[in-house]
């Protein structure tokens, strides 16, 4: 080889190795943003002396799909109520975006665009599918009574009630529930009111879902449909932080797992990460983790 190719390879290698170390400085190169979405720090909790978190420390990527498992009574449901506002922390903090969200009302942490799903579907019973969705967007003008007398007031509501009708009909058609848009909440199988719940949720246009067990009591037909919308939304970009008891749900669709035990983070990395650590099979097992 000559010098000039020994000099052209030499400057190859160093491009290479530069533009790895820009795209390590610069996650957006990879579709990641370079901070965490959501960051947990140091979470407490506790109900009548009753440690039901101790210590809770995690973050979540933008645009993951993150699973949080921990056999039964690890606190995964009470972190869900303290990141969105339904119980304050004891101690410790939870950024979203970067803004000190600890502690705000579940309202306001959803106004922020970070919104929850819960156990056990909670619609609108006497309300149709339709009128489910279209009640949930924030920031809607509503009908009052110097609206329905003053010129040209009425208009932009129903320039609103429109827009509103046509999000909610396309959500209904994403989760394939268009032919329920009439029928009453409370008349939906397990299944089709976790589609529901979900659907709604994301008329919020949140920037980032905590699913609450969205697969319990689904049959698999529906749990399919229902997974396959998640990862849609995820490869658009939406963020989801998911409890589930299915590991093999967890450990095949999700990028990244976070496990809890006794109410503090015992283990977080990949699913094959979390699987060969001995400390996570001792925690499902009933054994002494350190």
């Amino acid at each position: 080889m000559t010098a000039s190719s020994d000099v052209d390879a030499t400057d190859e290698t160093e491009l290479d190795d530069a533009d790895a170390d820009e795209r390590a400085a610069d996650p957006d190169a990879t579709g990641r943003p370079a901070e965490p979405l959501l960051e947990v720090d140091s979470l407490t909790k506790s109900f009548g002396g009753i440690d039901a978190l101790n210590g809770v420390t995690f973050d979540v990527t933008a645009g993951m799909l993150t699973g949080l498992i921990g056999p039964n009574g690890a606190g995964k449901s009470t972190t869900f109520n303290v990141i969105s506002g339904v119980f304050p922390p004891d101690s410790g903090t939870v950024r979203f975006g970067g803004e000190d969200v600890t502690g705000l009302a579940p309202n306001e942490t959803a106004s922020r665009g970070l919104v929850r799903t819960f156990q056990m579907a909670r619609e609108f019973r006497n309300m149709t599918v339709l009128e489910n969705l279209m009640v949930a967007p924030k920031a809607q003008v509503g009908e009052t009574a110097w609206r329905s007398v003053l010129p040209g007031a009425r208009g932009a509501v129903s320039d609103q009630e429109e827009e509103v009708f046509e999000r909610a009909w396309s959500m209904l058609e994403f989760f394939d529930i268009d032919h329920l848009a009439l029928e009453n909440a409370g008349n939906l199988s397990g299944g089709q009111r976790k589609l529901l719940e979900l659907a709604r949720a994301l008329m919020l246009d949140p920037e980032m879902l905590l699913l609450d067990e969205p697969f319990a009591g689904v049959n698999p037909s529906l749990e399919s449909k229902l997974l396959e919308r998640i990862e849609t939304l995820r490869d658009r970009g939406q963020t989801f932080l998911l409890v589930e008891h299915d590991m093999d749900l967890i450990m095949e669709h999700c990028e990244r797992v976070i496990v809890m035990h006794q109410g503090r983070t015992l283990v977080t990395g990949t699913p094959e990460e979390v699987q060969s650590q001995e400390e996570v099979v001792e925690a499902y097992l009933g054994g002494n983790v350190a």
